[in-house]
């Protein structure tokens, strides 16, 4: 237990000691104007920086995530493949992609995969 305690207070006392290190020796910049400004290669920014983006692009964002982690899931479906018979593999990989491909479907069909409207 004083071994606990010891070996505790002596990771302690050595993590503040870095960390105070670490304060003094770093560099401490000033702010200027134009560290605080937005910089966009070199030149100032034509346009707010506060600009929103359109909904548009969180929309397809979103379904690529989707897709993304849905493939993710396919992939461990091989080693499925060794351990159930064939039959099962394909029935269950169909119902996947028909789940994914309706999806795809209904995503288009609501108009959520035009950028332009």
């Amino acid at each position: 237990m004083m071994t606990n305690l010891i070996l505790f207070a002596i990771a302690a006392t050595i993590s503040m000691v870095l960390m105070t290190t670490c304060w003094v020796i770093s560099n401490k910049s000033q702010k200027d104007r134009e560290k605080s400004s937005p910089f966009e290669c070199g030149f100032d920014p034509m346009s707010s920086p506060r600009k929103p983006f359109s909904i548009q692009f969180y929309l397809i964002g979103i379904l690529f995530l989707i897709f993304d982690v849905e493939i993710a899931i396919i992939l461990p479906m091989i080693i499925l493949m060794k351990m159930n018979s064939m039959w099962n593999w394909c029935m269950i990989m169909s119902m996947f992609m028909t789940i994914l491909i309706l999806g795809l479907y209904h995503e288009w069909y609501n108009g959520a995969l035009e950028w332009m409207k």
